[in-house]
């Protein structure tokens, strides 16, 4: 067997044809898993007792006849901020580098629930905050297409297993486009689904109104099995939907003749033509295939880098408080006062980017402050959702760039904050209006480097987003 190119119905037909059984299969994809991992850093940590006792249910399972489940027997990677019962989750960060919780995340119930077998834990930027996956405290992922290249950020490490052939599916998180950006860089198909559609109970909270859990796949078909796998409304978190949940990879297959799409004229000013051209190639199929294609206007598109950054590091701010070395986190040795161990824990545990965070934050919610920041960002927030709303009046979905550039080389922008942030323009409106977006492959620069296209459908409409991206898979857009 192939480990790295395995879907996920290859596996369930090798599965059923006896071709291997579901124990051989993990122990498999450990052995590669582990032998490949020195080259990228995408994991964090293993978990083999956990998955070779996932492939044994499984494989009793069909022994006795019994239904496996939409994703039985198949190998999967955790983002390492979702949490896992009794396998360590670290966020990435020297403050959580000994946690090991006592629960596991609903999306992770989910998918161990539907036959899936958890692999390990995935790297990632500290707190899922980051383009790039260099702020980790356990060192960097390399992008498996180019190892001097970062697989983008946060979700980096989740995207790149998926990419590597190291894992078949992988959980991702999602806050201003920490999914889409890295399967862009990394060439797979990456989904945040409408807020809410997911739970976010067991995901350790960055910005919690803006973040989503999501899947990451080789295939639309796979990341809409998952998705249907892990979505629906959640008692544990308020957040989430009740919105029914409709079977994704069954409607996979229906025509995307005479859908209108829309090209957000703000989303192309100035794109390079390494990225633009093979977003206007995947386009040129899209109305092979009978779309409609028409420019449209998202016109508070400019102000969105500013009001993402002033939302989530005030979110960041109060939801990174539990991490100070009482309650949560590693202890500093180095205190002689309460005030003390706080400062020093933190300030040992907390990398860079996660400090900065935490400072901006603060000071946008500090008197005198809050309503010149907070509030008015939350009230442009609405205006942009408000964009997203009329146009979705006009056209069933929209067709964007991932990022202004292919994946850049590891060092590049670590030390510029700001052209870090840059690299989130075209992703982070999605999460600010909370409606579904993906990211799909569209060819590679003529450095070899890949490039996404970016699909977004108005809220709970992730049917019409995956079947625009199946179809346009199936039509070569893939390597267009």
């Amino acid at each position: 067997m192939n480990i790295a190119k395995l879907t996920i119905p290859e596996v369930q037909d090798g599965l059923r044809r006896k071709q291997f059984t579901a124990v051989e299969l993990t122990t498999e994809a450990l052995r590669f898993a582990q032998a490949e991992n020195p080259k990228t850093n995408a994991y964090l940590t293993f978990s083999d007792e956990r998955a070779l006792a996932a492939a044994a249910r499984v494989d009793a399972k069909l022994a006795a006849g019994e239904q496996i489940g939409s994703l039985g027997g198949v190998p999967i990677a955790v983002k390492d901020v979702i949490v896992t019962k009794d396998v360590k989750t670290t966020c990435a960060s020297k403050i959580l580098s000994n946690y090991i919780p006592p629960y596991d995340a609903t999306a992770v119930e989910r998918l161990e629930a539907a036959g899936g077998i958890i692999l390990g834990k995935a790297n990632c930027d500290e707190f899922a905050m980051g383009s790039s996956n260099e702020n980790s405290a356990f060192g960097p992922v390399r992008n498996p297409v180019a190892l001097d290249r970062v697989p983008g950020g946060s979700s980096g490490g989740s995207a790149a297993v998926v990419a590597q052939g190291t894992a078949v599916v992988s959980l991702g998180s999602d806050t201003g486009g920490s999914i889409r950006q890295p399967a862009s860089f990394c060439g797979c198909v990456g989904v945040t689904p409408t807020y809410g559609r997911v739970s976010r109970y067991g995901l350790v909270a960055f910005a919690s109104s803006l973040d989503h859990i999501g899947p990451f796949s080789r295939t639309v078909a796979d990341s809409a099995t998952l998705l249907g796998a892990i979505a629906g409304r959640d008692e544990r978190d308020a957040t989430s939907a009740r919105h029914p949940v409709p079977d994704y990879a069954a409607l996979l297959g229906d025509s995307v003749k005479g859908l209108k799409l829309g090209l957000p004229k703000e989303y192309f000013a100035g794109l390079a033509p390494e990225t633009g051209d093979r977003i206007m190639a995947g386009v040129e199929i899209l109305k092979q295939l009978g779309c409609e294609v028409t420019e449209v206007s998202l016109p508070h598109t400019e102000y969105a880098i500013a009001t993402y950054y002033i939302i989530c590091t005030a979110e960041v701010s109060a939801n990174l408080s539990r991490f100070d070395g009482a309650r949560y986190g590693v202890r500093s040795s180095k205190s002689d006062t309460l005030s003390d161990m706080y400062k020093n824990s933190r300030g040992e545990g907390f990398g860079t980017e996660v400090k900065r965070r935490i400072m901006l934050g603060s000071y946008v919610l500090s008197h005198g402050y809050y309503d010149a920041f907070y509030l008015k960002a939350q009230k442009v927030r609405n205006l942009l959702t408000q964009d997203f709303t009329k146009a979705f009046e006009q056209v069933d979905a929209l067709i964007t760039p991932v990022s202004p550039f292919p994946a850049f080389k590891i060092g590049e922008k670590v030390n510029d904050p700001i052209q870090m942030y840059l690299s989130d323009i075209y992703t982070i409106t999605g999460d600010l209006a909370g409606i579904p977006c993906m990211s799909v492959p569209c060819g590679t620069t003529p450095d070899g480097l890949p490039v996404g296209m970016q699909i977004l459908t108005k809220h709970f409409a992730e049917d019409v987003m995956f079947r625009l991206a199946h179809q346009y898979e199936k039509a070569g857009g893939f390597t267009a």
